[in-house]
């Protein structure tokens, strides 16, 4: 017969010990790795299988072996290869990002081009890697995807920018008016156009010709670019 332990009567130490493994448990990070070369599998799952918060929950050299294989709803992290034989490693992430929105997705790839950057960061990864990465900053990359950061290599940061950037200049912003900077602030707190007249007693078609007033003074595309451009210009800072 199996007798029960009673837990008021185990050692301080003993209990101390099972709550600080629990604790490390719940933070490891579940792991699964795709990446068709062998040696740098091997590479992989020797420099992660160190690491007591990291857990590697499967490896596989294909994304299908992967997708047949794991069960998704219990991975934190996805680090894979993008140059697959069968399905690409932008696929894998894409499919995942639909069917499992949950799964962190983190390339780790010699391809730092920019065609492959944006391909992967729109099919939802949310990090970049590059393979000649030191180990041990491949591994602060996990932990800190895995956080909600978006790590990337350095060298990849310039295609974002260049991405980012308009191919012209957008011209500097006009001043806008003590009226059009009271709707500007009205819009950024939520208020629909009809609120906005109320408040300010006017009608609705005066409140929107006074945001397209808005928005072509700050040379802003739509409502988004130009809460941007006026926090970035200091409009919606703190009255004094």
């Amino acid at each position: 017969m199996t007798r029960k332990v009673d837990s008021n009567h185990l050692p301080s130490t003993f209990l101390r010990g099972r709550e600080e493994a629990s604790a490390r448990a719940q933070r490891a990070v579940r792991l699964v790795v795709v990446e068709d070369s062998p040696s740098q599998l091997k590479f992989l799952e020797k420099t992660l299988s160190l690491e007591p918060d990291l857990v590697l929950a499967g490896l596989f050299s294909s994304a299908e072996a992967a997708i047949e294989s794991v069960y998704w709803p219990d991975v934190d992290v996805l680090l894979t290869d993008l140059e697959l034989p069968g399905m690409a490693g932008i696929r894998l992430i894409e499919r995942l990002s639909f069917r499992h929105p949950t799964v962190i997705s983190l390339p780790c790839t010699i391809h730092d081009d920019e065609e492959t950057v944006l391909a992967a960061l729109m099919a939802g990864a949310s990090g970049y890697v590059i393979k000649d990465s030191d180990p041990a900053r491949l591994v602060t990359c996990i932990r800190e995807v895995a956080r909600g950061l978006s790590p990337i290599s350095p060298g990849i940061a310039r295609h974002l920018i260049a991405a980012l950037r308009p191919e012209t200049p957008r011209p500097a912003a006009q001043d806008l008016s003590p009226r059009q900077e009271s709707v500007l602030r009205l819009i950024a707190n939520g208020r629909s156009y009809k609120e906005i007249a109320a408040e300010l007693g006017i009608s609705r078609n005066t409140v929107q010709a006074h945001i397209q007033d808005i928005y072509d003074k700050l040379h802003a595309i739509n409502r988004q670019d130009a809460m941007r451009r006026a926090r970035v210009l200091g409009y919606l800072d703190p009255r004094p």
